[in-house]
């Protein structure tokens, strides 16, 4: 049975969402990052990057919630747009814009707005910025048609939703005021059961939540390295 580890965080629950949708049996292992727990030799083993999610499916193992998507997807032939090299170039366009730019500038708005022992100003702003950048690309595709790939939902609408449905989270009170298309695409996912499943995967494991000293070093252990 394919291993899915996670945490309750976007990534994760992305997955989860797919998981769910297919019905795919799988065995969640909670893995606690305000305990370190991504830090140990044993998950290192399958992620060195120490995030999650990973999942092990047999003798193959990925990390990265984009490239797991891709492999379930293409695995199971479910959630894919149209055979097309038109539509495999979306496909994977918004796959990795969803990677390299919503992901990280999504999380760092939150981490600088939030969880950043120091308030500082521009970085404050500069992530913002982008994460507003990023979904208002989003809602301006999605302003055309119903998903991010057309009239069909794929992985990609997924992957959105993954971070999408914390907007108000990353970019503060009234975050969802400017992407109305965005907001739509999120509430209809958040909507399925299979989304209700997934967001309450978490609930089966008492994760750690306070944000003491172990937390902070387990999850921000730059607070206590040394650069050259």
């Amino acid at each position: 049975m394919l291993k899915f580890y996670y945490s309750g965080a976007p990534n994760p629950t992305k997955v989860a969402l797919f998981l769910e949708e297919t019905g795919t049996p799988y065995d969640p292992i909670p893995i606690d990052t305000r305990k370190g727990e991504q830090h140990k030799p044993e998950f290192l083993s399958i992620n060195p990057n120490a995030k999650l999610p990973a999942i092990v499916d047999g003798d193959v193992k990925v990390f990265d919630s984009s490239a797991i998507l891709l492999y379930l997807a293409e695995k199971t032939g479910k959630f894919l747009p149209a055979k097309t090299d038109k539509a495999r170039g979306e496909l994977l366009s918004w796959m990795f814009f969803v990677s390299s730019g919503v992901g990280p500038y999504f999380g760092q708005s939150v981490h600088f707005r939030v969880y950043a022992p120091e308030k500082i100003s521009y970085a404050t702003n500069r992530y913002v910025f982008e994460a507003q950048r990023h979904a208002g690309i989003l809602d301006a595709r999605l302003a055309k048609q119903k998903y991010m790939l057309g009239d069909t939902y794929t992985i990609v609408d997924m992957n959105v939703w993954g971070w999408a449905r914390l907007i108000p989270t990353v970019l503060g009170d009234g975050g969802w005021e400017k992407f109305p298309n965005l907001k739509r695409l999120a509430d209809e996912i958040s909507a399925r059961p299979a989304a209700q499943k997934a967001t309450a995967l978490k609930d089966r494991h008492k994760f750690k939540t306070e944000m003491d000293a172990e937390a902070m070093q387990a999850m921000f252990p730059h607070l206590n390295a040394k650069v050259a």
